[in-house]
């Protein structure tokens, strides 16, 4: 049997910690909480499963703090988990049978993160597996008869665990901040960094966040090095915020640079809101529809499906098709409800 040391970085979360910890730390061989400045009973509920409580001063960078909480680790595997997890009876089961049984060359074992569609959440997906459970300490070993080299792929496991994300609250604001802060340091973001920003603004960007996104993604889309999903991401940003600003010029600069290549659900739907407010309500639907049927979102899933169909309804109803705005409507709620946990 292999054994676990449970790393947690945790601010305020007194609501969930007790329902997360709960049913986990009898599973783990040692909890590591390390506080990254809670004001609340967060380190009093912690410190009924640990003695190993840290304190760490924020830095505004998680993976500092997810380093600083693995460093702490003395056992053979580390479980990441956030606060606001939860894994059932029948998934604590299913971990303590892996743990009873995991083969000591799996260095990464990859577990089902669920109930995304459930919350307003970056993720346009339900349920992804995602790598939880890492060897501390890795081995290094040569592979091949001739021609030998060192093993640098990890070995990895998917694993059937499904763990329920049950937020109490939303970190957008906080998120989009530091998205911000790393533009005013001159840090490049990623590609995946890239994604999430366009993806955090279209699914939980107020106005305002919009409106200061656009220094970064106007560089994004002049910026040779980043690839075609990342330009097509930054238009779609634009191409918003512009419409959203009243700047037309601006507005159908960025959303003809992405239907000239290839368009996607959001630019479709930015130009139907953008008829409708005209109130060329025949435009708008042609726009619509396209968003529904013809392209695919890459940013928000619910570009490509209710957004659209209710506003298809919408626009019949301004028409007086009623019949026709009628389905559109039940359509809409259909993919609602199809696509919410």
């Amino acid at each position: 049997m292999i054994t676990i040391s449970l790393c947690m970085i945790v601010k305020n979360e007194e609501k969930v910690l007790d329902r997360c910890l709960g049913p986990l730390a009898p599973l783990m061989d040692e909890i590591i909480i390390v506080d990254t400045g809670s004001t609340d009973r967060t380190k009093e509920i912690a410190s009924k499963y640990t003695h190993l409580i840290y304190d760490y001063q924020w830095t505004g960078n998680f993976s500092d703090a997810r380093n600083f909480s693995f460093s702490k680790a003395t056992k053979e595997y580390i479980y990441c988990a956030d606060a606001d997890e939860v894994l059932d009876s029948v998934n604590i089961q299913k971990f303590k049978i892996l743990k009873m049984g995991l083969l000591p060359e799996i260095e990464i074992v990859q577990m089902y993160y669920c109930n995304q569609l459930a919350f307003n959440t970056i993720y346009n997906f339900d349920k992804e597996l995602r790598p939880k459970l890492y060897k501390r300490v890795r081995q290094f070993k040569w592979v091949n008869p001739i021609h030998e080299a060192v093993r640098l792929e990890p070995v990895i496991y998917d694993s059937d665990i499904e763990i329920i994300h049950r937020p109490e609250s939303l970190h957008a604001s906080r998120d989009l901040e530091s998205f911000r802060k790393m533009y005013r340091d001159n840090m490049r973001l990623t590609k995946r960094l890239h994604n999430i920003y366009a993806k955090e603004l279209f699914i939980a960007g107020e106005k305002k966040d919009f409106l200061e996104a656009i220094a970064f993604f106007s560089e994004s889309v002049m910026d040779t090095s980043r690839d075609s999903d990342e330009i097509l991401e930054a238009c779609c940003v634009l191409a918003h915020a512009y419409r959203i600003s009243g700047d037309v010029v601006s507005f159908y600069k960025y959303a003809l640079k992405n239907v000239i290549s290839e368009s996607c659900s959001e630019i479709c739907y930015e130009l139907g809101c953008f008829y409708e407010a005209q109130k060329d309500y025949d435009e708008a639907i042609i726009w619509f529809y396209n968003a529904a049927f013809e392209t695919k979102p890459i940013l928000n899933l619910h570009c490509g499906g209710d957004y659209p169909l209710a506003k298809l309804s919408d626009c019949y109803q301004k028409l007086d098709e009623l019949d026709i705005a009628k389905d559109y409507a039940r359509q809409a709620r259909e993919w609602h409800s199809a696509n919410k946990s």
